[in-house]
């Protein structure tokens, strides 16, 4: 696939495809501060295309080689980013399988419960209660002066605040999702914590299941977690009928 991809402001979204051939794609979408060659999304990534399976990772706008501004980067926007990405993988005919991690999760949750394009859904590590994320992990810094997690390159935006306060939480949304679901999770999370996942668990209607890592952090970055992550994406893409 040679499509340039752009969202609703024009933004040329960055991504990388490997096509088997399959007639379904999984997408793959980051969380906040990440990009497509993040460890995990590339480790997924290389795991799902070893069994065969199509795949496209991309960044979010102002993220990673993506066009835009890391400082307009918000759930709200990044839902044009997953709609312009689905949009040129439905253009060649295949199905979508979406995995999102995080806040990429988030945007998952948003997307797949309005739109039934989007045949299943993975969610790793992702993020629900996003007025209580902002202000436990953002609450002591001062929007458009300081910066995410003391990271430079990831100032903090009054627009990233305010987007996340004014969604509150996805809980609701649980209950809109009528595809197959898998919901990942590691026990030692300390950016999103477990509660998110085993919250909109109990709203969600048929077809969820929940993977619980013991001891994984948020990003799977101990080998051991991140090949049970990815193992278990695996078995649970080969039992849904998509």
């Amino acid at each position: 696939m040679n499509t340039v991809i752009r969202n609703n402001s024009g933004e040329k979204i960055d991504y990388t495809f490997n096509d088997s051939g399959s007639e379904t794609v999984v997408i793959i979408g980051h969380g906040v501060t990440g990009n497509k060659d993040r460890p995990l999304v590339v480790s997924l990534a290389e795991g799902l295309a070893a069994s065969g399976m199509s795949v496209l990772r991309f960044s979010f706008s102002g993220n990673g080689d993506s066009e835009g501004r890391f400082v307009d980067s918000t759930i709200t926007k990044e839902l044009s980013d997953l709609n312009a990405v689905i949009d040129a993988v439905e253009a060649e005919g295949k199905r979508v399988i979406y995995a999102g991690h995080s806040m990429g999760g988030a945007v998952g949750v948003f997307v797949a419960a309005a739109d039934k394009r989007i045949q299943a859904l993975i969610s790793l590590a992702g993020m629900v209660n996003t007025k209580k994320f902002a202000e436990t992990e953002f609450g002591e810094v001062t929007p458009d002066e300081g910066n995410m997690w003391d990271d430079d390159e990831c100032p903090l935006s009054q627009a990233f605040m305010d987007d996340l306060r004014g969604i509150n939480t996805l809980i609701e949304k649980g209950s809109q999702i009528d595809v197959p679901w898998l919901l990942v999770h590691g026990t030692a999370d300390d950016v999103v914590l477990i509660d998110d996942t085993h919250d909109i668990f109990e709203r969600a209607g048929q077809g969820k299941e929940k993977l619980i890592i013991e001891g994984s952090d948020h990003v799977f970055s101990d080998s051991i977690h991140m090949k049970a992550m990815v193992d278990g994406v695996l078995v649970w893409i080969r039992g849904i009928n998509v």
